[in-house]
């Protein structure tokens, strides 16, 4: 049972003291006098994708562990941030990190949105906590920290749109659901994809089946392709044997990546990606392009939103 306990320690302190108590104006306008840029961007980024751990915001936003971590106790201490993990022996398991009732009215203000009550932010950040799902939204968190860390070290580069999964799935009319949706940029041209991420629980043929969803997007402007991050090669191999197989939707492009061979060849931006139906591996960079005029062209591209 100690194993399972939850370890989430609320702020009493501050403006938000009191889950039910509702923010004032004055207070929220006296922190953003204090928001630096950076500040700003780790907000919106735990707006958009929930929560990501220690480790994941050093490289998203910080390039040092120590720097984060005195940034992170910071905002938590004036209620822009919570933090929560769970308690495991041996060692710590690093903390989990979500908006705090004044973050989220700081984005809320932004977006011309209606302020959440404490109470609501708080009560947000203990479902996130207990949700079974939520090892897979670190996994495909780390995946996107990855290749925003990859970028920062070379030149050329970038991340330049990344995706939650509600996102992804409305901008295709609720055609798929994709565990997100990124445009990786390198030297010479850009990828746009769709992002599966395998945490090696699924039956095979459960992981194949949803590609189906991807044909429904073959000829239009989504027809990016997919990219199955899977746990280990040993299961990648064996799901491209399924897909041998059991073939691929016409019109849909699979390319898969193992994580414990990704490690030690630069990351997911590396050359990791096999093709499904190729035995060689490509870079992110070098998957083969979209079929639709213009995706690939960095000089005249149009993209969807």
């Amino acid at each position: 049972m100690d194993r399972e306990r939850l370890i989430v320690p609320m702020n009493p302190d501050g403006p938000s003291a009191g889950s039910g108590r509702r923010l004032t104006a004055t207070a929220v306008a006296a922190e953003l006098t204090r928001l630096t840029l950076r500040d700003h961007q780790l907000l919106i980024f735990l707006a958009d994708h929930r929560t990501f751990t220690t480790e994941q915001l050093a490289d998203l936003t910080f390039g040092s562990i120590g720097r984060a971590r005195n940034r992170l106790n910071t905002l938590r201490s004036r209620n822009m941030l919570d933090r929560f993990r769970h308690y495991h022996r041996p060692g710590s398991q690093s903390w989990r990190w979500t908006l705090g009732p004044v973050g989220a009215a700081i984005v809320a203000t932004g977006r011309d949105e209606p302020w959440p009550r404490p109470a609501t932010v708080r009560e947000a950040t203990a479902r996130l906590a207990l949700s079974p799902r939520l090892g897979h939204l670190i996994g495909v968190n780390g995946f996107f920290v990855a290749l925003t860390a990859h970028s920062r070290t070379h030149p050329g580069t970038a991340l330049t749109r990344w995706w939650p999964e509600a996102r992804a799935r409305k901008a295709t009319g609720d055609a798929v659901r994709p565990d997100g949706h990124g445009v990786w940029a390198g030297p010479a041209r850009r990828v746009a994809f769709w992002f599966e991420h395998d945490t090696g629980t699924e039956r095979l043929a459960i992981v194949a089946s949803k590609l189906a969803g991807y044909a429904h997007l073959a000829g239009t402007r989504h027809a990016y392709p997919v990219l199955i991050w899977l746990p280990t090669t040993v299961r990648e191999t064996n799901l491209h044997t399924h897909l041998a197989r059991a073939g691929i939707p016409a019109g849909v492009t699979v390319a898969t990546a193992a994580a414990d061979h990704a490690g030690a060849n630069n990351g997911p931006a590396g050359q990791v990606w096999r093709v499904a139906g190729r035995p060689d591996r490509l870079t992110l960079a070098g998957l083969p392009p979209t079929t639709l005029a213009g995706l690939d062209n960095p000089g005249g591209l149009s993209w969807d939103g």
